[in-house]
């Protein structure tokens, strides 16, 4: 049964499998990380309409938004194609358009970290928080 989201089939499936052992299995190495870095993480190859990683190591840039401890972190995954709508945020990274995927928000483990890109103004941080608040309507 092929995979009618991206017409890939199994394939993708299998390759992101194994990449995931690779991640799961591999040695630990120290990264640390703050709240508006923005890291490539290997986020997988995933379901339906959500947020997929590219390249042979499923990486997508997220940005940080909340350090739940040395090993994790909630993030929201970026994108470079233009987003309308209220689960999308625009900021800017290293004075370059990017879209928060609010809709797409998640946990991630240190271990799918690959490299830091950088770091978002705080102001653009606090634009993320107060948009993700109100759609997820937590006060």
């Amino acid at each position: 049964m092929e995979n009618s989201d991206d017409g890939l089939g199994r394939d993708m499936y299998d390759i992101w499998n194994d990449e995931k052992k690779i991640l799961a299995f591999k040695e630990d190495r120290k990264v640390y990380f703050q709240v508006r870095e923005v890291w490539w993480c290997s986020i997988g190859q995933n379901l339906g309409n959500e947020s997929n990683g590219k390249g042979r190591c499923f990486m997508r840039p997220v940005l940080i938004i909340k350090k739940l401890n040395v090993d994790t972190c909630v993030c929201v995954p970026l994108t470079t194609k233009q987003k309308y709508g209220s689960w999308y945020c625009g900021i800017l990274l290293k004075s370059e358009s990017r879209i928060a995927l609010l809709n797409q928000i998640r946990m991630l483990h240190v271990r799918r970290f690959q490299r830091r890109i950088g770091v978002v103004s705080e102001h653009d941080l606090i634009k993320v928080k107060e948009k993700l608040r109100d759609l997820l309507e937590l006060f």
